[in-house]
């Protein structure tokens, strides 16, 4: 179970009258304007148990080839031989053409094909596709999908089937990946919530979101685990998406279908509601969840935090933080900085300030999320020089910023009329190895384009497109004009 019931009526009055605080000192915060202004951090938080059990990773890959039980050094040779049969394989593939056929010549190879070998090869082909190669690369891809499916000795595991659909999703074939998604049923694969959260990602861009989501509500064979039933499955998938109004549809099917809501549940739904400005509903779930004997509870707190902190109410967050020591959740540092970036989207630096301070003084290690926070926050409110303060001292602390760190420091240098500034800090980031992403380009260059400096923004792009970054998105940036 996700939750912990309500031990005592002590406590469910206690509970009962955090739901009346809340109300009393979040109502009137958001109108519908304001739900884009959101905090990722609350959702990544709730999707962390889910990524620790990420199948697609390194690990459980190579332990799936060779047993938990092989010595190290057996491991090390398999994965030495495996990288150059890989760099074999993908000089093979490469040379496909009119009047070659890579499938003899690979298995003329003699390889020994494992669940491995397979990865890393699809892997390999992945980390290329780009705007101009995207249909070669679902061809090469899908070929070597289906001649090692054909070897003897091995069997596609449903990582592999993943690793395929992410080919067909980069490359924007969409239905190559229901073929695949089919093929799978047919052959008794486990049709996983990572399965979901994949064709969520990419048909949901393409407006077949509510198709996807009917698809798997009916499906028989949708393995949900670790989630209690289906519903929590699609519901979290759907919230990493922010598809908000489409987890307010799953839910009523939810409670249609019979199935009462979890803890998992509750905090899915108040979270979209917040997102989506509906308060009033925010507010009634929160009252339901303490009639129905739930007590909130990591997340929960975490959510009532953003939403005091975004209504400015720095007093009625440092009461609700006692309560939780009281109860027995010692706020974390991510409490503390859902907290702040609530408190700096209110424009309350002070209070941001406090409870920064406050985070360290109880012997916490503000994180480069923390640091992001207090920096954005400060170069929204036009106070520079302190964002860069804050910059310099996460750095002194051995925090490394990271793109969306550098992306703040950018626009604040931008702001400040900075501008040579700005563009020697975008190949500062780069030269320490953080890939600028495209909100990077996008924010220089606008701000360049507005002071008149149309020459300056042309290397900009001239630079990006040379770094082979975001070609397939010229169109945009050329348009791109920030107001």
């Amino acid at each position: 179970m996700f939750s912990v019931a309500l031990s005592t009526p002590r406590i469910f009055n206690r509970f009962s009258c955090l739901c009346v605080v809340s109300r009393t000192f979040c109502g009137r915060i958001f109108n519908g304007d304001d739900v884009d202004n959101g905090f990722g951090r609350i959702e990544d938080f709730l999707n962390e148990s889910w990524k620790s059990s990420n199948l697609d990773n390194n690990a459980s890959t190579l332990y799936d080839s060779l047993g938990s039980s092989g010595n190290f050094s057996s491991r090390e040779g398999f994965i030495d031989e495996v990288k150059i049969d890989v760099e074999r394989i993908l000089e093979v593939l490469h040379q496909d053409g009119p009047g070659f056929d890579p499938k003899p010549v690979l298995t003329n190879l003699g390889l020994r094909i494992s669940g491995l070998l397979v990865r890393e090869v699809l892997f390999g082909i992945l980390k290329t596709i780009n705007y101009a190669n995207k249909n070669r690369c679902a061809k090469l891809g899908y070929k070597f999908f289906v001649w090692s499916g054909e070897q003897e000795n091995y069997e596609h595991t449903t990582n592999a089937y993943h690793m395929m659909m992410k080919i067909f999703a980069e490359s924007e074939e969409f239905k190559a990946m229901w073929r695949l998604v089919d093929e799978m049923t047919e052959k008794g694969y486990p049709i996983t919530a990572r399965t979901f959260n994949m064709l969520i990602c990419t048909c949901g861009g393409a407006g077949l979101a509510r198709k996807v989501v009917e698809r798997f509500i009916k499906s028989k064979t949708f393995n949900y685990r670790p989630f209690k039933h289906s519903f929590n499955a699609i519901l979290h998938s759907l919230l990493t998406l922010n598809h908000y109004r489409l987890i307010e549809w799953v839910y009523q099917q939810m409670l249609a279908k019979g199935h009462p809501p979890d803890i998992l549940t509750y905090n899915i739904i108040m979270c979209a509601k917040f997102r989506l400005g509906k308060l009033d509903h925010f507010h009634g779930l929160l009252d339901e969840m303490g009639r129905t004997g739930f007590s909130p509870d990591f997340h929960t707190f975490n959510l009532l935090l953003h939403v005091l902190g975004k209504g400015d109410k720095p007093l009625a967050a440092l009461k609700l933080m006692n309560h939780m020591k009281e109860i027995g959740i010692d706020p974390s540092v991510l409490h503390y900085t859902t907290l702040i970036d609530g408190l700096s989207r209110a424009g309350n630096l002070e209070a941001c300030r406090y409870f920064f301070d406050e985070m360290i003084n109880k012997g916490f290690v503000p994180d480069v999320v923390s640091y992001t926070v207090m920096i954005t926050g400060h170069v929204v409110a036009g106070k520079f020089d302190m964002a860069r303060e804050i910059f310099s001292e996460m750095i002194e602390r051995g925090q490394l910023p990271n793109v969306f760190t550098y992306n703040s420091m950018i626009k604040g240098l931008c702001m400040d009329g900075k501008f040579e500034d700005a563009w020697l800090m975008l190949k500062e980031m780069e030269s320490k190895g953080c890939n600028p992403n495209f909100l990077v380009y996008t924010t220089l260059v606008g701000y360049l384009r507005n002071a008149g400096k149309l020459p300056e923004a042309h290397e900009v792009i001239k630079h990006m497109v040379e770094k082979g970054q975001y070609t397939h998105l010229l169109s945009k940036i050329k348009r791109y004009r920030r107001c």
